[in-house]
């Protein structure tokens, strides 16, 4: 049924459950797994008050960011190769996570895309944003949604 799942994950206690579930998933069905971590870019802002950082900084923060990403990703993919699935990494850099994550299952031409969600309801979905929702409302292709 699906050949190629892509999974979610910040690296938090939540979505660890949710890489769970789809190296799980990938394993019945004989899927490969493409794990993907957002990384932001570095927000520049010229408020009163507030100091602008040098490019060669930004940069080295940026480059730590992707490092960060990918050491999730790598835990990610060995626990997929021990259990047998093919796994690949990408490091998506996008200022709107939702956004990413759309546009690299699309290109990674995906089957099901995995995530977790925090279940926020209220003032902190509000304040908060809620990525999942905006990936189930912006996808064409199937999402399934842990919690």
């Amino acid at each position: 049924m699906f050949t190629r799942i892509m999974i979610a994950t910040d690296g938090s206690k939540l979505s660890q459950k949710a890489v769970k579930s789809a190296i799980e998933l990938a394993s019945q069905f004989n899927a490969e797994l493409l794990a993907v971590k957002v990384v932001p870019r570095y927000v520049q802002t010229y408020f009163e008050g507030s100091f602008t950082v040098a490019d060669i900084d930004i940069k080295e923060i940026e480059a730590q960011w992707a490092i960060g990403a990918q050491e999730v990703l790598d835990k990610v993919a060995k626990s997929a190769i021990v259990k047998g699935v093919k796994v690949k990494t990408a490091v998506i850099r996008s200022d709107d996570i939702a956004d990413g994550l759309v546009k690299a299952s699309v290109k990674s031409k995906v089957d099901l895309i995995v995530m977790a969600s925090h279940g926020r309801k209220g003032i902190k979905r509000m304040l908060l944003g809620s990525e999942t929702l905006n990936v189930l409302t912006h996808s064409s292709i199937p999402v399934l949604v842990l919690r």
